[in-house]
């Protein structure tokens, strides 16, 4: 199992502890719930089980992957953040999309934020946005972080003042979601508080 996996098998066992309910019991009430969008059914975790955003979303995939059944349907609405990520991560852009999950998944282990989907990323918010992600070409995500200062490296890309985000990471495989980034998308989440 690999360490996104690992993470979201412990956030799982989290939730399972807080709710006192089993993952098929906490799934039964998901998909029991009369919602078939990614973003109903993680309203209604939020309020019916008192979760936060991060572990809503994240027992919402969880449910939905395990759920041969699930309608997909929706996805050209962009009402969804899930829907959002499925149109920017559409055609040649689709291979890009595990880059995606993998930030994705390790942030929500963070706390609550809000996800705006915009025409080419997805704003990720709490009282202001802290990052920005999505594919800036065919074979590239960018994830923008909105932090004042951070040590020079490499992978950090500084970018312009007065733009949206402070510094750019390219990424180009899932390898490059390490530890490391991480902690930059940790300051940023927290300055953004």
């Amino acid at each position: 199992m690999g360490k996104v996996e690992d993470a979201l098998a412990t956030q799982l066992a989290n939730i399972q502890q807080r709710t006192g309910k089993s993952l098929a019991e906490l799934s039964k009430i998901a998909k029991n719930c009369g919602h078939t969008k990614h973003g109903e059914i993680r309203d209604y975790l939020k309020t019916t089980l008192a979760l936060g955003h991060g572990d809503a979303n994240s027992l919402t995939h969880y449910v939905l992957k395990a759920d041969t059944a699930a309608d997909a349907s929706g996805a050209a609405d962009g009402q969804d953040d899930t829907d959002a990520a499925d149109a920017l991560y559409s055609g040649p852009k689709a291979a890009l999309r595990p880059i995606h999950d993998a930030v994705m998944a390790r942030l929500a282990g963070f706390g609550e934020f809000e996800i705006s989907p915009k025409k080419t990323y997805l704003s990720l918010r709490r009282k202001k946005q802290f990052a920005m992600l999505g594919p800036a070409t065919n074979t590239r995500v960018e994830l923008g972080l909105n932090i004042k200062s951070l040590p020079a490296n490499a992978r950090l890309l500084e970018q312009a003042a007065g733009g949206m985000c402070n510094y750019k990471v390219k990424l180009v495989s899932v390898e490059e979601v390490d530890a490391e980034l991480m902690s930059w998308i940790k300051l940023a989440f927290a300055g953004a508080g």
